[in-house]
């Protein structure tokens, strides 16, 4: 398995801990938005968060808008790369 090596700038432009948008674009199916949260809830607090979702013009595809407290880079890139491993996700922005 190959580790990519991160090197984003998030901890330039960001104080932490913040509030921090996270979506997700996948397949239009009824489990994207219970597998999106349960990987939130996994990396992040307890919070209650409340996803927004919105159909694609076509309907193929759904955009999963979750705002999330990040306490660091490093948590941020956990979550981009534990939302990207979820088999419905096509991007996650």
């Amino acid at each position: 398995m190959v580790t990519e090596v991160k090197n984003t700038r998030f901890d330039e432009f960001l104080e932490f801990p913040c509030q921090f948008n996270f979506k997700v674009l996948g397949l239009a199916d009824a489990r994207l938005v219970d597998e999106v949260m349960m990987v939130i809830r996994q990396h992040a607090d307890a919070a209650d968060y409340s996803p927004s979702v919105k159909p694609s013009g076509k309907g193929n595809y759904h955009s999963v808008t979750v705002q999330v407290t990040v306490t660091s880079k490093s948590h941020i890139e956990l979550l981009y790369t534990e939302l990207g491993k979820i088999e419905l996700v096509r991007y996650v922005l």
